[in-house]
């Protein structure tokens, strides 16, 4: 067996070859998102929550389906990170967190409405 035949996974594949086109991958990707901040992840979890309202379809199937338990699980956190971060927030990252905050309250009402 030749040291290349080491390198190779069970699929043929070179596992240095993989681990540059991953590496490369990760890089290209990272260029075309936004910098990480407050706002950004809260808009991250507010997506979550409209997804389990069945809102937001799956991306892979095209479907939507409720799950108002995880809905109000994620409302729960956004809750949580405002009460922690309280007094460390600028006055946009609390205007945004609040806003967000109520139009996803009202989704779930009118969602746990049409139960």
């Amino acid at each position: 067996m030749s040291p290349s035949d080491n390198a190779k996974d069970k699929g043929g594949m070179d596992s240095a070859a993989v681990k540059k086109d991953e590496t490369r991958g990760a890089a290209a990707n990272t260029e075309q998102l936004p910098p990480p901040d407050f706002s950004t992840f809260i808009a991250s979890l507010a997506v979550s929550v409209l997804y389990s309202l069945g809102e937001v379809a799956d991306p892979e199937t095209g479907k939507s389906g409720k799950n108002l338990t995880m809905a109000r699980h994620t409302i729960d956190i956004i809750e949580m990170l405002k009460r922690k971060t309280s007094g460390n927030l600028d006055a946009s990252e609390n205007m945004f967190i609040d806003k967000t905050l109520h139009d996803l309250r009202m989704k779930y009402i009118e969602a746990a409405k049409q139960s």
